[in-house]
Protein backbone atom coordinates (compact mmCIF):
# COMPACT_ATOMS: atom_id res chain seq x y z
CA UNK A 1 0.00 0.00 0.00
CA UNK A 2 1.20 3.56 -0.99
CA UNK A 3 1.82 6.11 1.53
CA UNK A 4 -1.03 7.89 -0.55
CA UNK A 5 -3.44 5.04 0.24
CA UNK A 6 -2.20 4.40 3.58
CA UNK A 7 -5.27 4.91 5.53
CA UNK A 8 -5.69 7.86 7.94
CA UNK A 9 -4.46 6.74 11.72
CA UNK A 10 -4.85 8.62 15.07
CA UNK A 11 -2.51 9.12 17.50
CA UNK A 12 -1.96 10.93 21.18
CA UNK A 13 0.88 12.24 22.29
CA UNK A 14 1.64 13.03 25.91
CA UNK A 15 3.58 16.20 26.67
CA UNK A 16 3.54 18.81 29.65
CA UNK A 17 0.87 21.90 28.30
CA UNK A 18 3.87 24.57 28.34
CA UNK A 19 5.54 21.85 25.70
CA UNK A 20 2.64 21.26 23.80
CA UNK A 21 1.68 25.56 23.44
CA UNK A 22 5.53 25.69 22.10
CA UNK A 23 4.69 22.87 19.45
CA UNK A 24 1.25 24.42 18.75
CA UNK A 25 3.48 27.98 18.42
CA UNK A 26 5.87 26.25 16.17
CA UNK A 27 3.76 23.84 14.05
CA UNK A 28 5.38 21.36 15.07
CA UNK A 29 5.76 17.96 17.56
CA UNK A 30 8.69 16.57 19.81
CA UNK A 31 7.66 13.59 21.70
CA UNK A 32 9.42 10.88 24.33
CA UNK A 33 12.29 13.40 25.10
CA UNK A 34 13.17 14.07 21.70
CA UNK A 35 12.97 10.61 20.24
CA UNK A 36 12.75 9.90 16.72
CA UNK A 37 11.19 6.63 16.46
CA UNK A 38 7.44 7.73 17.82
CA UNK A 39 7.75 11.20 14.92
CA UNK A 40 8.46 8.11 12.12
CA UNK A 41 5.50 5.97 13.01
CA UNK A 42 3.23 8.73 11.86
CA UNK A 43 2.81 9.16 8.69
CA UNK A 44 1.33 12.73 6.17
CA UNK A 45 -2.45 13.13 6.40
CA UNK A 46 -2.36 11.15 10.42
CA UNK A 47 -3.98 13.01 13.21
CA UNK A 48 -2.36 13.49 16.76
CA UNK A 49 -4.04 14.63 20.08
CA UNK A 50 -1.89 16.12 22.73
CA UNK A 51 -2.51 14.90 26.29
CA UNK A 52 -0.96 17.09 28.94
CA UNK A 53 -0.68 15.56 32.63
CA UNK A 54 0.86 18.42 33.81
CA UNK A 55 0.61 22.10 33.27
CA UNK A 56 4.64 22.45 32.87
CA UNK A 57 7.56 19.78 32.63
CA UNK A 58 9.44 20.72 36.14
CA UNK A 59 6.22 21.55 38.17
CA UNK A 60 3.40 20.10 40.32
CA UNK A 61 -0.03 21.55 39.12
CA UNK A 62 -1.78 18.75 37.22
CA UNK A 63 -3.49 19.96 34.16
CA UNK A 64 -4.99 16.35 32.72
CA UNK A 65 -6.35 17.51 29.63
CA UNK A 66 -6.39 17.31 25.74
CA UNK A 67 -4.16 20.30 24.64
CA UNK A 68 -4.25 20.20 20.97
CA UNK A 69 -5.23 18.93 18.32
CA UNK A 70 -3.67 18.96 14.55
CA UNK A 71 -2.75 17.09 11.06
CA UNK A 72 0.85 15.46 10.51
CA UNK A 73 2.10 17.26 7.67
CA UNK A 74 5.14 16.60 5.52
CA UNK A 75 7.42 13.60 5.12
CA UNK A 76 10.21 14.78 7.51
CA UNK A 77 11.42 13.80 10.87
CA UNK A 78 14.36 16.10 11.08
CA UNK A 79 16.90 17.23 14.02
CA UNK A 80 16.06 21.00 15.91
CA UNK A 81 19.25 21.48 17.86
CA UNK A 82 17.72 23.43 21.16
CA UNK A 83 20.77 23.49 23.23
CA UNK A 84 24.83 22.00 23.29
CA UNK A 85 23.66 18.83 24.10
CA UNK A 86 20.31 18.67 23.48
CA UNK A 87 18.99 18.11 19.53
CA UNK A 88 15.89 16.95 19.47
CA UNK A 89 14.14 15.42 16.49
CA UNK A 90 10.44 17.16 15.44
CA UNK A 91 7.51 16.47 13.03
CA UNK A 92 5.57 19.33 11.38
CA UNK A 93 1.76 19.46 12.36
CA UNK A 94 -0.63 21.50 11.11
CA UNK A 95 -3.03 22.19 14.51
CA UNK A 96 -6.92 23.31 14.56
CA UNK A 97 -8.20 26.25 16.35
CA UNK A 98 -8.96 23.89 19.69
CA UNK A 99 -10.20 23.93 23.23
CA UNK A 100 -8.38 22.41 25.85
CA UNK A 101 -10.37 19.15 26.77
CA UNK A 102 -10.26 17.46 30.70
CA UNK A 103 -10.04 13.90 30.14
CA UNK A 104 -11.54 12.86 33.33
CA UNK A 105 -15.14 13.01 31.87
CA UNK A 106 -14.08 11.05 28.95
CA UNK A 107 -12.20 7.78 30.91
CA UNK A 108 -14.66 5.42 30.98
CA UNK A 109 -15.81 6.24 26.99
CA UNK A 110 -12.29 5.85 25.67
CA UNK A 111 -10.76 2.67 24.60
CA UNK A 112 -7.70 2.62 24.99
CA UNK A 113 -8.36 3.26 28.74
CA UNK A 114 -8.40 -0.43 30.00
CA UNK A 115 -9.15 0.22 33.65
CA UNK A 116 -10.61 3.27 34.76
CA UNK A 117 -9.29 3.13 38.10
CA UNK A 118 -6.01 3.40 36.68
CA UNK A 119 -6.65 5.84 33.56
CA UNK A 120 -3.17 7.03 33.69
CA UNK A 121 -0.94 4.26 32.76
CA UNK A 122 -1.51 4.08 29.05
CA UNK A 123 0.21 7.97 28.94
CA UNK A 124 3.08 6.70 30.72
CA UNK A 125 4.35 5.63 27.00
CA UNK A 126 4.38 9.06 25.75
CA UNK A 127 2.92 7.81 22.59
CA UNK A 128 0.35 5.45 20.86
CA UNK A 129 -2.10 4.99 18.09
CA UNK A 130 -5.82 5.40 19.17
CA UNK A 131 -8.73 4.37 17.09
CA UNK A 132 -10.99 6.59 15.06
CA UNK A 133 -13.73 6.38 17.34
CA UNK A 134 -11.79 7.46 20.08
CA UNK A 135 -10.06 10.72 18.18
CA UNK A 136 -13.50 11.14 16.80
CA UNK A 137 -14.79 12.03 20.34
CA UNK A 138 -11.99 13.58 21.78
CA UNK A 139 -11.96 16.03 18.63
CA UNK A 140 -16.42 16.74 19.22
CA UNK A 141 -15.15 17.82 22.30
CA UNK A 142 -12.05 19.80 21.59
CA UNK A 143 -13.19 21.27 18.11
CA UNK A 144 -16.83 21.92 19.27
CA UNK A 145 -18.02 24.88 17.18
CA UNK A 146 -14.89 25.58 15.44
CA UNK A 147 -15.70 27.37 12.26
CA UNK A 148 -14.17 26.22 9.13
CA UNK A 149 -13.42 22.47 10.86
CA UNK A 150 -14.22 20.37 7.87
CA UNK A 151 -10.88 21.56 6.19
CA UNK A 152 -8.79 20.23 9.19
CA UNK A 153 -9.75 17.29 9.92
CA UNK A 154 -10.42 13.95 7.28
CA UNK A 155 -13.27 13.83 4.92
CA UNK A 156 -14.95 10.44 6.91
CA UNK A 157 -14.70 12.41 10.18
CA UNK A 158 -17.90 13.78 10.93
CA UNK A 159 -18.57 15.70 14.35
CA UNK A 160 -20.89 14.44 16.53
CA UNK A 161 -23.62 17.04 17.06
Amino acid sequence: MSAATQPTRYWVGVASQDHVARGVAGGFCQLCHGKAAPLKRMSPGDWIVHYSPKERLDGVELCQQFTAIGEVIGNDVYVFVMAPRFAPFRRDIRFAKAQATPIRPLVEKLSFIRDPKRWGYVFRFGHFEMSRDDFELIASRMLGDVPDVASRVPVQFALAA
